[in-house]
């Protein structure tokens, strides 16, 4: 009785046995059809991908590798008892996911975050620093002293430079002497004039102490012979009868401004006729009843017709002639010379 039992029973449970073994792939097409994702078009997924970045998921259990996890666990079980916990199993468990469950490094990644975007950051201008004044120094810097000698122009040449006095006066030199004895003229002879590093040069000069009888001059003027002589002729000649003429009183004397000095003209490097002895600067006439006649720009109306017709009449006994007006050097002077011009020209201002 218990044998036809036994056998009955394997009877019933072989057929239900190999329709579990029929049912249960359709059953895993069933689950697998039932789980099988609906795909969007290639465009929308293409687009899909290229805007957000995906992680893809473990593949999850199927129902074949969890029977065979079964038959590898050694535990005794039939393999009609594993058909039988298979389908209470399937009865028992939950529908699946709609996305399939990720494997245990799935899980413990991170998901991916999109990266933040950095603010753009616009520089801010930094502030000039404050100048600083600079400190003085301790000892203001001095100018690098100049070399001896710097500076200092040489003077254009000049013939008359190189005149020196003979052993023996020259013959001209004599007979100018004579001349000015005769007329009235006193002198006294000097020792030559001469400065190489300059030019200056009067071999043979004279102290006047008169220019003519009765005409004093000023103490001191030094001439050479020929310019003493052009002026004592000068003021016999002509100021003495303009002053008896135009102002009614003989000519007493004349004071002079500067006779020889040794020096070039004003704001050239040319020499003076001064350094040669050769000018006389006349500031003013002295006549005999006291009164002295200046020379000046503005003079009193009787004095300007005085100083006017002498001044025209010395242009031609001198070859210089300048004063009031010509510059400002000879604002309150007369300039005579003899300075030598081509074909004995003059320069009247």
């Amino acid at each position: 009785m218990a044998t036809l039992s036994i056998s009955g029973l394997c009877r019933l449970v072989l057929p239900l046995a190999a329709a579990a073994l029929l049912v249960t792939p359709a059953t895993a097409a069933k689950h697998h059809h039932r789980h099988k994702r609906h795909l969007p078009p290639a465009s929308e997924s293409a687009a899909r991908v290229s805007e957000t970045p995906q992680t893809t998921p473990a593949p999850g259990a199927r129902p074949q590798d969890m029977e065979n996890r079964a038959e590898k666990s050694g535990q005794g079980k039939s393999r009609l008892d594993s058909n039988d916990d298979f389908l209470n199993q399937e009865k028992s468990h939950p529908k699946w996911d709609a996305h399939p469950p990720r494997s245990k490094d799935a899980q413990s990644a991170p998901r991916a975050q999109p990266e933040p975007q950095t603010p753009e950051i616009v520089p801010t201008p930094t502030e000039k620093p404050a100048e600083l004044e600079p400190e003085p120094p301790e000892t203001a810097p001095q100018p690098p002293e100049k070399p001896a000698g710097a500076g200092e122009e040489k003077m254009l040449p000049d013939p008359r430079s190189g005149d020196v006095p003979a052993d023996k006066m020259p013959a001209e030199e004599t007979a100018c002497r004579e001349r000015l004895r005769a007329l009235g003229v006193e002198f006294e002879e000097h020792k030559a004039e001469r400065d190489a590093q300059i030019g200056c040069s009067v071999p043979y000069p004279i102290i006047l102490k008169t220019l003519g009888k009765s005409i004093g001059v000023s103490t001191g003027t030094e001439l050479n012979c020929p310019m003493a002589e052009a002026a004592a002729r000068f003021l016999a000649d002509v100021v003495q009868p303009t002053a008896k003429a135009e102002l009614g009183a003989d000519l007493k004397a004349v004071n002079q401004a500067s006779a020889f000095i040794c020096r070039p003209r004003n704001g050239t490097r040319k020499l003076s006729e001064h350094a040669f002895g050769n000018a006389l600067d006349i500031a003013s006439f002295t006549l005999s009843d006291g009164s002295k006649i200046e020379v000046g720009p503005a003079p009193p109306e009787k004095d300007a017709k005085f100083l006017d017709a002498v001044r025209k009449a010395a242009c031609g006994p001198f070859k210089t002639v300048l004063g009031p007006g010509a510059d400002a050097d000879h604002a309150l002077h007369f300039h005579l010379d003899l300075e030598p011009r081509r074909h004995g020209g003059t320069f009247c201002q």
